[in-house]
């Protein structure tokens, strides 16, 4: 089995719009495939079918699965331990590493992906980061960035922090921001500056295929 941490550098940048076409590019070509986030916020129960765990299962051709995708929910749009609290909970992050472990035990996929909330430095609970349950896991990491302008800084300091805790940057994946600058052109700027791991470019085409990454990730 491949298993990946889909992590991303901020927030709202295309994790889930990269990890859909990565899971039916590999459904496409025959092979099973099983995604996890442990937690999300900004959850409206009266709009499930447009929230990230929902598009999750549909990418999965499981559309009525999204409560096992996400089994932690949060209605606030905010980092997870705050969107917690104001229902009354509290995220430790010792359950959502358990949680990963035993959802990654229990797979029997040839790719699983296990999506982050935020960025690689959001806060998950009140004492630890999307990062600390990355390094725990110990997974390759796929990383999203944006394209849009200061995305380059973002970029190199995340992957500075990521492979300090000693994970594989697994590939790097731009997804296209809106009201960017030319995509081509901020590809062809990081690329002069990331010379370890594969870039690839995700436009926010709906019908976006991410085939070449599967070739890279099943090679």
């Amino acid at each position: 089995m491949k298993a990946l941490f889909v992590a991303g550098t901020g927030t709202d940048l295309g994790k889930t719009h990269v990890a859909c076409a990565l899971l039916e590019a590999a459904r496409a070509r025959g092979l099973t495939v099983d995604a996890f986030k442990p937690v999300v916020s900004g959850f409206d129960p009266a709009a499930a079918d447009d929230s990230d765990p929902a598009r999750l299962a549909s990418a999965l051709g499981r559309p009525q699965a999204w409560p096992e995708v996400s089994p932690l929910r949060y209605r606030a749009p905010l980092a997870p331990n705050l969107a917690a609290r104001l229902e009354g909970d509290t995220l430790r992050m010792d359950d959502l590493i358990a949680d990963s472990r035993q959802w990654l035990a229990e797979r029997h996929v040839d790719i699983a992906l296990i999506e982050g909330a935020g960025g690689v430095m959001s806060p998950m609970t009140d004492e630890a980061t999307n990062l600390d349950l990355m390094a725990a896991l110990g997974l390759p990491v796929l990383l999203v960035a944006g394209s849009y302008l200061g995305t380059a800084s973002h970029l190199l300091t995340a992957l500075e922090v990521v492979r300090a805790r000693g994970l594989d940057i697994a590939a790097i994946v731009i997804s296209e921001s809106l009201d960017s600058p030319d995509l081509d052109q901020t590809l062809d700027l990081l690329r002069a500056f990331e010379r370890q791991a594969q870039i690839f470019s995700a436009p926010r085409a709906k019908n976006w295929d991410a085939g070449a990454l599967i070739d890279l990730l099943t090679a």
